[in-house]
C-alpha cells in the first residue's frame, strides 16, 4: 500500500506555520526519509499521518482511501499505521512479549502468540520474550519497539528519530539490522531524521525539508551529486566554498575553471560561488601541469578516509582554506607542497550570496 499527502499545511499558535502546501507519496515497499533541520515540520507530518494531530488543510489517503481531511478523521487505531517513537515508549511494567502484544488487541486471541513470536523473530529477539524492558540494551529496546509496530501488520510504518538515542557504534549496527527488517517487511515506511548520513543509508528516496516545504525529493545519489540549491548541497555533506566569476562560458575559481551550464543560474560576468565536495578536490604532485599550488596545513586519518587541510592563494592577496578527503593510505605532512584541481562531478555552481 502507499500513503499520499496532498496540499497538507499545518500551523501551531506558538510556532506559526510548520507545513506549507506539501505534496508527497510513499510507494508500496518504499523507504522514504524525511530529512531536515529541527523545526522544519518532519515530525508534524508523521503525527498527521498517524492521527495524533488533526489535519488542518489538505488530505491524506492510504492506498487511495481517504484517512484524513479537515473535520473528517479516521481514528489512529483504525488507520493501519505503525509508529516507532524516538524514546521507543515501551511499557516498563510489561514484558517484551506483552509490549508487542499491546498492538494486537484487535487480533483474535488464538493468533496473538504466533504474531508476537513472529515479530520478535524478525528482529532477532525471540529469546527475550519474557524479559523486562529495563533488562535490555538501548538497541534491543529499539528493536522491541519495531517488533511492536510491525506485529499488527500495518499498511504504513512511521519511525521518528528512532536511532537518535543510541551511541554511534551501536547506531550503525541497529540501523543496518532495521534496514533488513524493513526491506523484508515490504511495507511503505516513512522515517524522520536530521542525520544526512542516516538518510542516505536507509532511504530509497529522500525528501529534504526546509521551513515546511520539500526543498528536493529524489534518490540519495541525486541529492548528493545534483543538488538543486545551496541548502541541499550543504545539508547533504561537507563542502568547500570558493568565490568565482563567469568569463567566456567558464566559471573561474582560485583552483581552476568549470564549464558553465544552463542550470547553474548565473550569467556571463556575474559573481558566483562554487561548492566542492572534499572528495572532489584532487591532490597531485606539485609539478602537475593541470593543478594549482597549495600548501598542506594538517593531515588527519579518520578511519575510512584521510582528511587534508590545504591553503591556496585566493587571487586577492589572501588564502583560501580547503579540505580534501583521500584514501586512508595517503599521507602528507604539514608544510608539504602539492597541486590541487576540481572534479567537475563534485562541484556545484550557484549565484553569489548577497553580502
Amino acid at each position: 500500500m502507499s500513503i499520499r499527502f496532498e496540499g497538507v499545511s499545518h500551523h501551531y499558535p506558538e510556532r506559526g506555520v510548520v507545513l506549507r502546501d506539501l505534496d508527497l507519496e510513499v510507494g508500496p515497499g518504499e523507504i522514504l526519509c524525511l530529512l531536515g533541520p529541527s523545526g522544519c515540520g518532519k515530525t508534524t507530518l508523521l503525527r498527521l499521518a498517524s492521527g495524533l494531530e488533526p489535519l488542518q488543510a489538505g488530505r491524506i489517503t492510504l492506498d487511495g482511501q481517504l484517512i484524513a481531511e479537515p473535520g473528517r478523521e479516521t481514528p489512529p487505531e483504525a488507520r493501519g499505521v505503525g509508529f516507532v517513537f524516538q524514546d521507543y515508549a515501551l511499557f516498563p511494567h510489561l514484558t517484551v512479549a506483552e509490549n508487542v502484544a499491546f498492538g494486537l488487541r484487535f487480533v483474535p486471541r488464538g493468533q496473538r502468540k504466533w504474531r508476537i513470536m513472529d515479530s520478535l523473530a524478525r528482529v532477532g529477539l525471540e529469546a527475550f520474550a519474557e524479559s523486562w524492558p529495563h533488562m535490555l540494551s538501548g538497541g534491543q529496546q529499539q528493536r522491541v519497539a519495531l517488533a511492536r509496530a510491525l506485529a499488527p501488520r500495518p499498511a504504513v510504518l512511521l519511525l521518528d528519530e528512532a536511532f537518535a538515542s543510541l551511541d554511534a557504534r551501536l547506531r550503525e549496527q541497529v540501523r543496518d539490522d532495521t534496514l533488513h527488517v524493513l526491506q523484508q517487511a515490504g511495507i511503505a515506511t516513512l522515517i524522520v531524521t536530521h542525520d544526512s548520513e542516516e538518510a542516505m543509508f536507509m532511504a530509497d528516496r529522500i525528501a529534504l525539508m526546509n521551513a515546511g516545504r520539500i526543498e528536493q525529493l529524489g534518490a540519495p545519489s541525486a541529492l548528493y551529486l545534483a543538488p538543486r540549491s545551496r541548502f541541499v548541497a550543504t545539508f547533504l555533506g561537507e563542502v568547500n566554498r570558493m568565490p568565482a566569476r563567469v568569463r567566456d562560458g567558464q566559471v573561474e575559481t582560485p583552483i581552476g575553471g568549470l564549464k558553465l551550464r544552463e542550470t547553474d543560474g548565473v550569467r556571463e560576468g556575474e559573481a558566483a560561488e562554487v561548492l566542492l565536495r572534499p572528495e572532489g578536490l584532487r591532490v597531485m604532485a606539485p609539478e602537475a601541469s593541470n593543478g594549482t599550488l597549495a600548501e598542506v596545513e594538517a593531515c588527519r586519518l579518520l578511519g575510512a578516509t584521510t582528511l587534508v587541510h590545504l591553503a591556496v592563494a585566493d587571487g586577492q592577496g589572501g588564502l583560501l582554506h580547503l579540505h580534501a578527503r583521500l584514501p586512508p593510505g595517503a599521507w602528507l605532512s604539514r608544510g608539504d607542497r602539492v597541486a590541487v584541481a576540481m572534479d567537475p562531478e563534485r562541484a556545484f555552481v550557484f549565484p553569489a550570496e548577497a553580502p
